[in-house]
């Protein structure tokens, strides 16, 4: 993803969950998706989906581990 369009989810991520501490970061090597961030914690991974292109969308993919929950 360019950077434009990572700063533009990010503030999309800020304003949607009102947590100012997300950063959206570039992926090493990879450049359909990018990192997702709270403070410096890995929380998982947003993909661009543009197969169509016109209709361009973004999913979030967040793993939640069984010993999180405790």
């Amino acid at each position: 993803m360019k950077p434009d369009e990572i700063s533009k989810l990010t503030r999309y991520f800020q304003k949607t969950f009102k947590q100012p501490a997300i950063q959206l970061r570039q992926r090493p090597q990879k450049d359909d998706s990018c990192e997702v961030y709270m403070g410096e914690e890995f929380i998982g991974v947003v993909f661009r989906d543009d197969e169509d292109p016109d209709d361009l969308s973004y999913n979030f993919s967040m793993a939640i581990l069984d010993y999180d929950l405790e």
